[in-house]
C-alpha cells in the first residue's frame, strides 16, 4: 500500500461527503485509480470502525449517485494496515466519459477530473468534448436499423458547397461500423429515417396555447436542420418599442446566436435515446432542448451562446 497520496491514489480518514466526486475524477481519468478509506492525507493510518457497513454504503453510493451507470467499473476491498481495516476502493477509467454527480447533472459542479494528487471541476468546453466524442463514438459503433441507404440529399449539399462526394464518401465519412456495415450516422444522413425534428409555437410565454407543430425530419438530417433554421429564423421577429427619445428594434434572440444553439442542440444531441431536439417558440424566448443526459435551454436577448441552464434528467 502506497504511503503518499499521487496522480493515482487518494487517501480519505472517513467517507465524507467529497467521495462520490474522487470517483467521477477517476472514472474521468485515462488510468483510474485507488480510494483508501481509514488513511489521513499524510498517510496515517486510522482504520474504519465497522468495514463490511463502509463497503456496503461505498457500493450503495457509487450505484445511486453517480451517472452513467457505473457498474463493473469499480471493485472494493477490505485490507489490514498496521492491525487496522482499511477499505480500499479500486476505480476503472470509464468507458462513458463524462461521469457526474446524479443530483447537479453534467455540469461544472458535477464533472471531476484528476489533477495531480487532487480532483478539480472540469470546464463547460472539456463536459462538451468528452460528451461529444462518446456520443460520436456510440453512434460510429451501432447498425444502421436499415442497410439499404441512399445518400442523394447529402451530395446535393456537398455539391452545393462545391465539394462533390467520390464514390468513398461513404468511408470518408467514418459511416461504416468496424465490421463494414452502415452505422447510425449513416442512417441520420441518409435519405431515409426514422427521426423528426420537432418546432413548436406558443401565442404566450406558456404552454398552454399551443398554435403551430411542425414536424421536419425523416429526410437526410443536414436538410431537416436546414428546414429548422429556415422557420427558426422566420419565428426571430423583430419588435419594435417606440420612446419618446427613438425607435428601438431587436430581434427576439441574437440571430447569430441562434444559428449557433440550433446547430449545437442537433450535433450534441444524443441519438442513441432515439430522442431529437426540440425546438418551442414562445411570444418572450426561443427554447431549445436537447437530449444528451442534461437539458439545454437558450433564453432571450442572448449575445452569444451560452449552456443557461445545465439539468439532469433523472430516470
Amino acid at each position: 500500500m502506497p504511503n503518499t497520496e499521487s496522480q493515482i491514489i487518494e487517501f480519505k480518514q472517513e467517507l465524507s461527503e467529497s467521495f462520490e466526486s474522487e470517483v467521477i475524477s477517476f472514472l474521468n481519468s485515462k488510468t483510474g485509480g485507488h480510494i483508501y478509506i481509514g488513511i489521513a492525507n499524510d498517510g496515517a493510518v486510522l482504520g474504519v470502525k465497522d468495514s463490511d457497513l463502509v463497503q456496503r454504503q461505498i457500493a450503495d453510493r457509487i450505484l445511486n449517485n453517480i451517472r452513467p451507470a457505473t457498474l463493473g467499473l469499480f471493485d472494493i476491498i477490505s485490507e489490514e494496515r498496521d492491525e487496522k481495516s482499511v477499505v480500499h476502493v479500486i476505480v476503472s477509467s470509464g468507458p462513458e466519459k463524462p461521469y457526474y454527480l446524479k443530483k447537479f447533472g453534467m455540469t461544472s459542479d458535477g464533472c471531476f477530473v484528476r489533477v495531480g494528487s487532487s480532483k478539480r471541476a472540469m470546464t463547460d468546453k472539456m463536459i462538451m468534448e468528452l460528451f461529444s466524442s462518446r456520443a460520436n463514438l456510440s453512434l460510429g459503433k451501432i447498425p444502421s436499423p436499415r442497410q439499404d441507404l441512399t445518400f442523394a440529399q447529402l451530395k446535393i449539399y456537398y455539391e452545393e458547397l462545391g465539394k462533390p462526394l467520390n464514390s468513398q464518401f461513404a468511408k470518408t465519412l467514418e459511416l461504416f461500423t468496424p465490421d463494414g456495415r452502415y452505422n447510425y450516422n449513416a442512417y441520420l444522413l441518409a435519405d431515409e429515417n426514422g427521426m423528426s425534428i420537432k418546432v413548436a409555437r406558443y401565442s404566450g410565454t406558456d404552454k398552454y396555447d399551443l398554435i403551430e407543430s411542425e414536424e421536419f425530419g425523416n429526410s437526410c438530417l443536414v436538410k431537416a436542420v436546414k428546414s429548422v433554421l429556415t422557420r427558426m429564423q422566420i419565428a426571430n421577429i423583430t419588435k419594435t418599442k417606440i420612446t419618446p427619445m427613438e425607435r428601438k428594434e431587436a430581434n427576439l434572440v441574437d440571430s447569430i446566436a441562434l444559428r449557433e444553439a440550433v446547430i449545437n442542440a442537433v450535433v450534441h444531441n444524443d441519438y442513441t435515446r432515439k430522442v431529437p431536439p426540440l425546438f418551442e417558440i414562445f411570444s418572450d424566448k426561443i427554447v431549445i432542448t436537447t437530449y444528451m443526459e442534461v437539458w439545454l435551454k437558450v433564453f432571450r436577448r442572448m449575445t452569444f451562446l451560452t449552456v443557461a441552464l445545465c439539468r439532469v434528467i433523472v430516470s
